[in-house]
């Protein structure tokens, strides 16, 4: 820490040496401006500025304001006679550190300028620490050699390298939306600040209100102190809403707003709040249908629209489950610490032929399982006992004339439901779907509302 560098500007040589010989004396570096005019040469490469307030050729809030414009990063320290209160109100509005008066104790300067190298180690170690978590989320890291998985790649850079405010993620569970979004945030000019995200099914409307936009103290019982919502902590970053689909009318119809005006209000408050913020939001429903059937506000709807990414389903993506299931074992070989070399042949056969109605994320959770058990140096049929039941029931022989396949799919369904004595859930268990894509084929077919 004792390697920063600190501009003194004052027009007074006495003060200037003083703070010159106490500074340099607890190691930093001191470069030293009488005017305005100096200042603004010499202040590049200063962690930290010490700026009177009145200087022959100008003054400290405009100083300031330049320094401010040219380098957001340094902290300005202004120094003062002529304290008043409005002009240490306008000096923090424009990004002052702190505000001091003269004459001063050099002890508490030592000891401010201290705390604010602090606060610049801080943000440094934030931002190093942000971009190595980036690195996790390249493009690279996203795995998948097939044609589809390319195509989504090249879109979701352009997608992270455009000023799009808006992205829209769909596609089945378990298909990598949170993944997609990170790389998105991660590679573009926003990496830097926060990455933020929320289920918005998890939540009631009224804590998922407050989660986004914050709230003032007293809104409602136990908010018993102000606080900022997501939307205000990532300013300048991204803020990821899972399952966007769940979202109650009342709180679309607030993102609706935000999203036309950059503004909202805290629950509670009166007055407007500004970000900058890209909002990426993701659901496995189809939101067109849940327009249609008047669930999902339609002018939402195309607002969010506005850079639609659709994330293929494992089964779409030809040749990527061998290469997953690579990458997985590698994984879990460091993880449980084994020395697993891959899938025997048969094994191979065996993703592959699978449907792998959860995705990516069922094929990890089916190696994983698999990796805990094996005791053996590669993976056998035999470690995905529950895929190999699946697969045997399944091979379905395509009759000489045909089928249509909506009938065998509300045929399969019926039976699903009748067998789950009309549990949703059981029933989607037995067809290898998700709950929710078991209530969507029930709308789909006109099925009734079997719960």
């Amino acid at each position: 820490m004792r390697s920063h560098a600190i501009l003194v500007v004052d027009d007074e040589a006495l003060l200037r040496w003083s703070l010159r010989e106490r500074l340099t004396a607890e190691g930093y570096r001191v470069v030293e401006a009488a005017s305005a005019g100096e200042a603004l040469e010499r202040f590049s490469g200063a962690d930290l500025v010490l700026l009177d307030f009145k200087l022959p050729d100008s003054d400290g809030i405009s100083v300031l304001r330049r320094i401010k414009e040219q380098a957001p990063e340094t902290l300005v320290i202004l120094m003062t006679a002529y304290s008043t209160i409005e002009s240490a109100v306008e000096a923090m509005k424009l990004g002052a550190y702190h505000y001091i008066n003269k004459p001063f104790n050099l002890d508490e300067v030592a000891l401010l300028v201290e705390k604010a190298l602090e606060t610049i180690e801080l943000r440094r170690e934030v931002t190093a620490l942000r971009l190595t978590q980036g690195a996790e989320y390249s493009f690279d890291a996203i795995i998948g050699q097939s044609a589809p998985m390319q195509q989504i790649k090249s879109l979701l850079a352009r997608v992270a390298a455009s000023p799009a405010s808006t992205v829209l993620l769909t596609g089945e569970t378990g298909t990598g939306k949170d993944l997609a979004a990170k790389a998105v945030h991660y590679n573009s000019d926003r990496r830097a600040r926060a990455f933020v995200n929320i289920t918005c099914s998890a939540l009631p409307e009224q804590l998922l209100e407050s989660e986004l936009f914050g709230h003032e103290r007293g809104a409602f019982t136990d908010a018993r102190t102000q606080k900022r919502g997501l939307f205000e902590t990532a300013d300048a970053g991204t803020v990821f809403l899972d399952e966007i689909g769940e979202m109650t009318a009342a709180l679309q119809s607030k993102l609706l707003r935000f999203l036309e005006e950059k503004t909202f209000k805290r629950v509670g408050g009166l007055s407007d709040v500004r970000v900058d913020v890209r909002v990426i939001a993701a659901t496995n429903r189809n939101l067109e249908d849940e327009v249609a059937h008047n669930r999902f506000r339609e002018d939402l709807f195309y607002r969010l629209q506005v850079m639609p990414i659709r994330l293929p389903a494992l089964r779409e993506r030809k040749g990527d489950v061998r290469v997953l299931a690579a990458y997985f074992i590698d994984r879990f070989n460091r993880e449980f610490k084994k020395r697993v070399t891959g899938l025997s042949p048969a094994a191979a056969d065996l993703l592959d032929s699978y449907g792998w109605p959860g995705n990516v994320r069922e094929l990890r959770n089916a190696i994983e399982r698999a990796m805990l058990l094996v005791d053996r140096d590669r993976l056998e049929p035999e470690d995905f006992t529950t895929l190999t039941r699946t697969v045997a029931a399944t091979q379905f022989r395509l009759p000489p004339e045909g089928v249509n396949l909506d009938d065998v799919e509300r045929q399969l369904l019926v039976q699903a439901l009748d067998r789950a004595g009309g549990n949703q859930t059981q029933a989607a268990h037995l067809l290898g779907l998700n709950r929710d894509q078991v209530r969507y084929r029930i709308e789909k077919f006109g099925l009734g509302t079997t719960s």
